[in-house]
């Protein structure tokens, strides 16, 4: 009996935006728009994660947009307090 082919893993790449607490909602919307986002991330000026949000591959825009509203209010938040952030996305080629 032969083993069903697997399909290859997708590949994955990692992106970090130097961003300022003020432009993580706007930056992270321009983000999403350009598509393929498996993971987002904010980090605080230590490297620490403050939030990681994990996204469907392939998620519209418009879609990530209408599923991630209730993190926009913490993400907003987080970006209040938080003058220097670094943003991590990973993406899928």
């Amino acid at each position: 009996m032969t083993e069903p082919e697997s399909e290859p893993k997708p590949k994955t790449r990692t992106e970090e935006f130097k961003i300022s607490g003020d432009r993580a909602v706007s930056k992270i919307k321009e983000v999403l728009h350009e598509g393929r986002v498996r993971t987002i991330s904010l980090r605080d000026a230590e490297g620490r994660t403050l939030i990681e949000v994990p996204l469907a591959v392939g998620v519209a825009a418009g879609a990530a947009g209408v599923l991630l509203m209730p993190m926009w209010a913490a993400i907003g938040a987080i970006a209040a307090l938080v003058a220097d952030l670094t943003l991590v996305v990973e993406k899928e080629e």
